[in-house]
This record gives C-alpha cells, sequence and structure tokens, in this order.
C-alpha cells in the first residue's frame, strides 16, 4: 500500500506523461524520445552503481559488467565514427566540452568560438564553461544572413589571434560550419578545430550532415539525445594522438566526474545499434521535415531565416518572430496551444532573455513517424496562434493530430517476455 502523500506526484507524473507523448507537438531542437527497448534497458542496476576509473582500472570492486559495456559502447561508437579515442563517461555534452579544453587548453589560454547570438552554445563562451575554466574567448565572425561563419575573417583572425582552440558547431546549428576550410588554418596556428556535434549526432551517424572528424576536426563532442535518440548523457571522440587522449581521459576523471551514470550506456549501446539500423533512413527524413517546415511556415507568413540559403540542413529552423511580439510571447503563446518551441536569439539581438527569435527541431516528431503532410499542419497550427486565432481550438486541433502519431519509430521493438526478464532480474514485477 503505498503512502496517501505520494499521490500528487503520481498524479504529476501521470500528466507529464499524458501531456508530452500523447497531446502536445514536441518542437524543442534538444530533445529526443528514446525506443521502447532503449527505455527499458535505462532502467537497471548501474542507476545506484559507482565505477571511478577507466575501464580495467577502477577505484571500486564490482564492475566487471559495468567495464564490459562501457567497453563495447566506447568501440561502437570509435567504429562508427571513425575515432582514435572515445570516452563515454561525460554525463553531458557541456562536461565532455570542459573535459576537453581542461585537456587542450592552459589557463588562461584562448578559445575562438561563435557568439550565443550567433548560434554559440553558452560552454563555448564566457558567460559559461570558459569562464569556469578562465579561459579567454575571441568571437569568430558570423554571416547574419548564411547564419554561418564567416569563412574569411574567420582565416584572418584565427591566424592573428592564435587560440589554442577553434570552437565550430554550435546550439542554432542550421548549416554545417566549415571544418575543412579551417582546420589547415588551425594547425597554422599551432591550434586545432573542436566540433561540438551536440545536435546533429545522429544526423552524422545517419549519413545526412558531414563526419567533423573526417574534415579536419581534431576532436568532436557530443550529446546522445537530440538528434542522436538515446538518454541524457555525453560524448567525446578525437582523432589526437595518445598524449593528449590520455589528458582528455584524466579531465573526464578525476577533474569533472566521479560518477558517470552507467545506467545509461546500456541504453545508448541499443540506440547507437538502431541507428545503424534505421538512422539513414530516419537521419535523412529528419532534413527533409525541417526543410518542409520551413517553406510551409514561410508560405503561412511565418519566415523562417536564411531562406536564400535553402532555410536549413539540419533538424533545426528559426524563425524571427520579431513581428510577432518576438521569442519570448510567442514560445508562450505556443506552448498554451500544446505546440512547445523555445526562445532564441539571432545574430542581431542584444538580449538573450529577450530575443527576436524561436528555435524548432523536428527530430521528435519526425521519430514518432511524422512527414512532409504534418510538417505543413503543423506551421498552420502555428500561424493560426500567431494570427490570434481562439488558443482552445487550436489545442484541441493538436491533440487530435498526436492521436495519429503516439508509435515511435526507427527503433527495435520489445514484447512482454523481455520486459518480464528485465523486470523480473530487478524483482520489480
Amino acid at each position: 500500500m503505498l503512502p496517501r502523500e505520494l499521490d500528487e506526484i503520481i498524479d504529476l507524473v501521470i500528466r507529464h506523461n499524458t501531456w508530452r507523448r500523447k497531446e502536445t507537438i514536441n518542437l524543442i531542437a534538444s530533445e529526443n524520445v528514446m525506443s521502447p527497448l532503449a527505455e527499458l534497458f535505462y532502467i537497471n542496476d548501474m542507476v545506484g552503481r559507482y565505477a571511478e576509473g577507466t575501464v580495467g582500472s577502477r577505484y571500486y570492486q564490482g564492475t566487471k559488467y559495468i567495464d564490459t559495456i562501457e567497453g563495447m559502447l566506447a568501440s561502437r561508437f570509435a567504429r562508427v565514427l571513425g575515432a582514435r579515442y572515445i570516452d563515454v563517461r561525460p554525463i553531458s555534452g557541456t562536461v565532455a566540452n570542459l573535459a576537453t579544453y581542461f585537456a587542450l587548453v592552459p589557463e588562461g589560454g584562448l578559445v575562438a568560438s561563435l557568439p550565443v547570438r550567433c548560434g554559440g552554445h553558452i560552454s563555448h563562451n564566457t558567460v559559461g564553461g570558459l569562464r569556469a575554466l578562465r579561459l579567454r574567448a575571441v568571437e569568430l565572425p558570423c554571416d547574419p544572413e548564411s547564419f554561418n561563419v564567416d569563412v574569411e575573417r574567420a582565416r584572418k583572425i584565427v591566424l592573428e589571434s592564435r587560440p589554442n582552440l577553434v570552437i565550430l558547431g554550435g546550439s542554432l546549428y542550421l548549416f554545417p560550419h566549415p571544418v575543412k576550410e579551417l582546420a589547415g588554418v588551425a594547425e597554422t596556428a599551432k591550434s586545432c578545430v573542436l566540433h561540438d556535434s551536440a545536435h546533429v549526432l545522429g544526423l552524422i551517424i545517419g549519413g545526412a550532415f558531414p563526419n567533423p572528424l573526417a574534415e579536419g576536426a581534431r576532436v568532436m563532442t557530443a550529446s546522445t539525445h537530440k538528434t542522436f535518440p538515446g538518454p541524457q548523457g555525453g560524448l567525446i571522440a578525437s582523432a589526437l594522438d595518445d598524449e593528449l587522449n590520455e589528458r582528455i581521459k584524466r579531465a573526464v576523471f578525476p577533474v569533472f566526474t566521479s560518477n558517470y551514470h552507467m545506467h545509461r550506456y546500456a541504453a545508448t549501446y541499443v540506440t547507437l545499434l538502431e541507428m545503424e539500423t534505421f538512422g539513414e533512413e530516419y537521419a535523412a527524413r529528419v532534413v527533409a521535415n525541417a526543410r518542409a517546415l520551413a517553406e510551409a511556415l514561410a508560405a503561412e507568413g511565418v519566415m523562417p531565416v536564411a531562406e536564400r540559403y535553402g532555410f536549413t540542413r539540419t533538424h533545426q529552423v528559426a524563425v524571427d518572430v520579431s513581428k510577432f511580439g518576438g521569442g519570448n510571447k510567442v514560445a508562450y503563446l505556443l506552448e498554451q496551444a500544446n505546440i512547445i518551441v523555445n526562445k532564441n536569439m539571432l545574430p542581431w539581438d542584444k538580449s538573450a532573455v529577450r530575443p527576436s527569435g524561436i528555435r524548432i527541431g523536428v527530430q521528435e516528431i519526425t521519430r514518432y513517424g511524422m512527414g512532409k503532410d504534418e510538417m505543413r499542419e503543423i506551421a498552420r497550427l502555428i500561424a493560426r496562434v500567431l494570427r490570434g486565432e481562439d488558443i482552445n481550438a487550436v489545442r484541441r486541433d493538436v491533440i487530435e493530430l498526436r492521436r495519429s502519431f503516439l508509435e515511435i519509430k526507427y527503433g527495435f521493438k520489445i514484447n512482454r517476455e523481455l520486459v518480464e526478464r528485465v523486470f523480473g532480474s530487478l524483482n520489480l514485477l
């Protein structure tokens, strides 16, 4: 018999699950859903265990199965990404970034990166991780029309400032950054390119986005829960020599992590297998859906940025909604209609708190099976909200649309026998 005090928590969890998975159109660009099989394996005894150290060299006993799973996961990512070294221990993309900075940049060193208003993540800038490590930053120039790095000006800045690290990749990320064009420049400046692939890891594995390691980046970091639809976690993939990889390994532990949230390893492995099996189709569908949504929004008078460049080549669409009241207001109104987006800075904005834009991602709704027809319907729903139509009526139509898209695609299925085997091993049945 459960305590009555749990009733409110139980109710909140059920209401959240129902709302987010059955009643809303989730367009947050940094989120996704795991397959039923990955979610099943996410529930395991490793959730409460420690394994400080590295595979085969732990500071705790009882880690023999953890060692095997971690080693399998790292080896498989290394093969898929073409990396010399993989570290799956970081618990987030930001932790992966911090560990890499710590390993490669001396205290007081210089990093070249995009500012937040041009799509750079806070961990790339002195408002976040660089400040914590007491690193300096020089801004890479961006072209506000193409929403990309201005290559010629960037070359000049890298050669003149000679940063220890050049960071490409981003949080608002519409088009591939010029890794190949800047990798040689960075080498001349005795620097190297780090590509933050947090948003595009799934697209890279699915072949819909260039692999930065193949284009000359020396390190890539990533999250495992955006276009790669696994559990929340981080990843470092390196093409560096053994000495620098050892520095990264020692930065992950003991500097930035002690416990690695190892229950995610099995679910991440399942997701990697799914991406190897279904990833090409999934990634292509994601990119096609993003382009279709952008075109449909434009047709509705809700104009995404970078029209001249085809709006997007990733899972993301960025929209200047200043004429509708700005990012704050629009994101709030859309949530009332059960359409979930986030406000986002655009290159001309002065304030991250009151930006002119919203950022949209289609990776989750694509995994629920939506295609171009649904992208056009979503564009109509968004436009109805922005035109001031009745929010309640739009919300009802959103819920009706979601009723046909509740099953997760591009993943392995589970059966009752498997659930009983896993839950039985934990005495949960």
